[in-house]
């Protein structure tokens, strides 16, 4: 079974709905979280997930966001992979930006 894809709406309305049982996880090099990011979002970079495990909480729902999609759908399957409950946000923080926060910066 694949990693789910939502839509910046219904990844919205997920950590709407789940509230403190779900949280959106940037996994975006520094230098583009610096650039613009999600209120509210925990950063950890792509790279540093293995390690930072312990930080994460296998009873939440992750939205995984990148750019477009790509690292993030690729860090959604490796946590799936290691009992975590993740989903991808299809488009990454572009789309987010585009459907949601057009005030947000693109690049």
């Amino acid at each position: 079974m694949g990693i789910s894809q939502l839509r910046p709406v219904e990844a919205q309305a997920l950590l709407q709905e789940r509230g403190p049982a779900a949280e959106l996880l940037d996994v975006r090099e520094p230098s583009e979280y610096a650039l613009v990011h999600v209120q509210g979002a925990r950063h950890i970079p792509m790279g540093q997930i293995p390690g930072r495990l312990a930080e994460l909480d296998t009873q939440r729902t992750y939205v995984v966001m990148c750019h477009h999609g790509g690292r993030s759908q690729q860090v959604a399957a490796f946590l799936a992979a290691q009992g975590y409950q993740a989903v991808n946000l299809a488009g990454g923080i572009d789309a987010w930006a585009a459907d949601l926060e057009p005030s947000l910066p693109r690049y």
